[in-house]
């Protein structure tokens, strides 16, 4: 047991951080696909949003937060609809956007 304990809100939100980033989600709006979630099978949606917090949180082992307390937070972000997985059409990859 640590001294550190866990707050009700989310801690770690989904946000654009630099120019490039907010031009790759400019894209996803004008050529991606809103996947709905019940379309996903939830281990696929859990390796999805695994793969999104290593990528995007590269300075995972400077965080106070496991991966597994991100991934949980990114996943709850995704149930409330404040984020969504968008299919880019130009990649034929998916990706996890801001829901704006």
């Amino acid at each position: 047991m640590g001294d550190r304990t866990r707050k009700s809100e989310l801690d770690v939100q989904i946000v654009p951080d630099d120019d490039y980033r907010q031009q790759r989600r400019a894209d996803y709006r004008e050529e991606g696909v809103e996947v709905p979630l019940d379309r996903i099978r939830p281990e696929i949606l859990y390796n999805m949003i695994a793969e999104f917090v290593t990528r995007e949180w590269e300075e995972l082992g400077d965080s106070p937060y496991t991966l597994e307390e991100k991934i949980e937070q990114v996943q709850v972000q995704v149930q409330q609809n404040k984020a969504k997985v968008v299919f880019d059409l130009s990649t034929n990859s998916c990706n996890i956007v801001v829901n704006q």
